[in-house]
C-alpha cells in the first residue's frame, strides 16, 4: 500500500558527549533513503532538517547540555504532531535524544485522534533513566521514562499525552544500568533481553506485542537504534555493546512490522558516520527502513513463527 513518508532530519548531538550524530540525516540521504521509500512506490517528501527552539535556559552541571536537549525537544514535538496529519514520519537521527520530541509528539496527536499510542523500541539500552538517575548525565538514556510520565523531568515541555508503561516494548536489551532496572521491574513495560531473544527467537516475542496494538487499534511508532544490532554488522554508533541482533533478525523484525500494517511514526537513531566503515552502516540501515515499508524478497508476506 502506497504511503505518504515525511522525512524529517533531527541531527541531534546533546544527548551524549560523543560528537558525530548530527551528520546522521545526510548519511541515510547518501545512502539514498529517499529513492529506497520511492521506488517500493511511496510518495516520499524530505522536509529538511529541524533547528532546536532556543529555551534560554542554563546548563545544569550534572547534565550535559540540558538547554539544547529540551530546545530539540520543544521543535521535535512540535514537527511530529504537524506531520502526523500529513503522513508517516520518519525522523533521521541524530541520537536517541531525538525520540524525547518525536514520540511525545505523535503520542500527542494519537490521543487527539482517540487511538491508544504503542511503542517499540529496538534498542540495547533500555533509556528508562531519569534527570536524576542518570550516571552519565547522557539524556539520550531518557526518553522512555520521560514519554511515560516518569517523575524528575521538570525541565521538559509538560507532557500532552503520556504513553501507558504496558503499551511499549523493548527488545534487545543487554546493557541497563542498575537504576533503569530497578524502575522497569516496578512498571508495565514489556521488556526482552537478548537472552529472551536467543531462547525464543525474535518472532515469538514480536508477533504478540504486535497483535495487542492490532487488538487495541493503536497507533505504533517504532524506534531503530543503531546499537540494537550487533556492532560486527553495524559499527557507526558510539554506544556498541557486543551480541545484538543479526541482520537476519533486524530484518525479520520490520518486515513483520510491514505485515502487520500498524507502524505509524519511525525513529532512526544513532548512526555516527565517523564511526563508520564505508557507510555500510548507514546503508544496512536504509535497507531495514525499507523492508519495515514494504521491500521483501519475494512478494508474500514473511509466515510467522510461534
Amino acid at each position: 500500500m502506497s504511503q505518504t513518508l515525511l522525512l524529517i532530519g533531527a541531527p541531534t548531538d546533546s544527548g551524549k558527549r560523543r560528537a558525530g550524530c548530527l551528520m546522521g540525516p545526510d548519511a541515510f540521504r547518501t545512502a539514498r533513503l529517499p529513492g529506497a521509500l520511492a521506488d517500493l512506490g511511496h510518495t516520499v517528501r524530505d522536509l529538511g532538517n529541524v533547528r532546536p527552539d532556543d529555551t534560554g535556559m542554563d546548563d545544569r552541571d550534572q547534565l550535559f547540555a540540558l538547554p539544547e536537549t529540551v530546545g530539540w525537544t520543544r521543535a521535535l514535538a512540535r514537527a511530529a504532531r504537524e506531520a502526523m496529519t500529513e503522513g508517516l514520519p520518519i525522523f533521521l537521527g541524530g541520537d536517541h535524544a531525538l525520540s524525547l520530541g518525536s514520540v511525545s509528539g505523535v503520542a500527542a496527536h494519537a490521543a487527539e485522534q482517540g487511538r491508544p499510542q504503542f511503542v517499540l523500541w529496538l534498542d540495547a539500552h533500555a533509556d528508562f533513566n531519569t534527570p536524576q538517575t542518570t550516571l552519565s548525565g547522557h539524556l539520550h538514556g531518557t526518553p522512555l521514562a520521560y514519554v511515560t510520565g516518569q517523575p524528575g523531568f521538570g525541565d521538559f515541555p509538560p507532557l500532552a499525552a503520556t504513553i501507558p508503561q504496558e503499551n511499549v516494548c523493548i527488545i534487545g536489551l543487554r546493557s541497563v544500568d542498575q537504576a533503569e532496572v530497578d524502575a522497569i521491574e516496578a512498571s508495565g513495560v514489556e521488556r526482552h533481553d537478548m537472552r529472551a531473544l536467543d531462547e525464543n527467537g525474535l518472532a515469538a516475542l514480536l508477533g504478540p506485542f504486535l497483535d495487542r496494538v492490532a487488538q487495541a487499534g493503536g497507533a505504533l511508532h517504532v524506534s531503530l537504534d543503531v546499537d540494537f544490532l550487533d556492532p560486527a554488522v553495524a559499527p557507526a554508533v558510539g554506544t556498541t555493546v557486543p551480541g545484538g541482533a543479526t541482520v537476519r533478525e533486524a530484518h525479520l523484525a520490520m518486515e513483520m512490522i510491514h505485515d502487520s500494517g500498524l507502524m505509524t511514526s519511525m525513529d532512526l537513531v544513532e548512526l555516527n558516520p565517523m564511526l563508520d566503515e564505508r557507510g555500510r552502516t548507514a546503508q544496512l540501515m536504509v535497507d531495514l527502513c525499507a523492508s519495515a515499508l514494504g521491500r521483501r524478497v519475494f512478494d508474500r508476506p514473511t509466515p510467522r513463527i510461534l
